[in-house]
């Protein structure tokens, strides 16, 4: 829960910190600008408040690990996404976007830690404990967090503590672990495909290298 709460203010303070310019400037994801992913993470504070006030009463069905699935790479042509882009250019000033980002985003980190860890919450037709839920977000803001610092340089990177964790939830969803040369920026940046491995870097991964990238839903 505390890490979940480092990671998601780490994030928003890196939005907060942007010069307006940055906002249009490309992300990590791709396709989207910074002012995209920016607004994307308005969507997602979104669904944290939603999911903290949806109580469930039957067991979990998934945990911090296996509330991620393994999917295809997206083409582009998800509607949510083009919806995505149309919006960020709808706020027209980033100051309105850092507006809002802080405003939904503080009330989901606050949520986040009136959450008693052990209710059960449901989300995407699952059922969850909110501790597992809120740690499974830790993966998701780290790996917005390098999303953001794409083509940023001088900013803020991600807590130390949250891309370990991050690497080591991505390996549990693997079921296999990057080699110990890896840094956890890196092994979360070639896990998930957001770089392409040097050589040698697909010498070291050997057969796995076959198998990444590993596009999280």
């Amino acid at each position: 829960m505390d890490l979940f709460s480092r990671s998601w203010t780490a994030l928003r303070t890196a939005v907060a910190e942007l010069p307006d310019a940055d906002f249009a400037r490309p992300s990590g994801c791709t396709g989207w600008l910074v002012r995209d992913l920016v607004c994307h993470l308005v969507i997602d504070a979104q669904d944290v408040l939603i999911t903290l006030v949806t109580p469930a009463e039957s067991k979990p069905t998934r945990d911090a690990v296996t509330y991620w699935d393994i999917v295809e790479t997206p083409t582009g042509d998800d509607p949510l996404d083009a919806l995505i882009v149309r919006l960020a250019a709808a706020y027209e000033e980033p100051g309105l976007l850092k507006y809002h980002l802080d405003d939904v985003g503080s009330a989901a980190g606050r949520a986040a830690a009136l959450a008693d860890p052990t209710a059960r919450v449901g989300t995407r037709g699952q059922v969850l404990t909110a501790g597992d839920y809120l740690s499974a977000y830790v993966l998701e803001w780290t790996l917005h967090h390098l999303d953001l610092i794409a083509h940023l340089p001088d900013a803020a990177e991600p807590p130390a503590e949250g891309l370990a964790r991050s690497r080591a939830l991505l390996e549990r969803i693997a079921g296999a672990a990057f080699p110990a040369s890896f840094s956890d920026k890196d092994a979360l940046l070639i896990g998930t495909g957001r770089r392409a491995p040097s050589e040698a870097e697909k010498a070291e991964l050997g057969e796995w290298a076959a198998k990444l990238p590993l596009v999280l839903g």
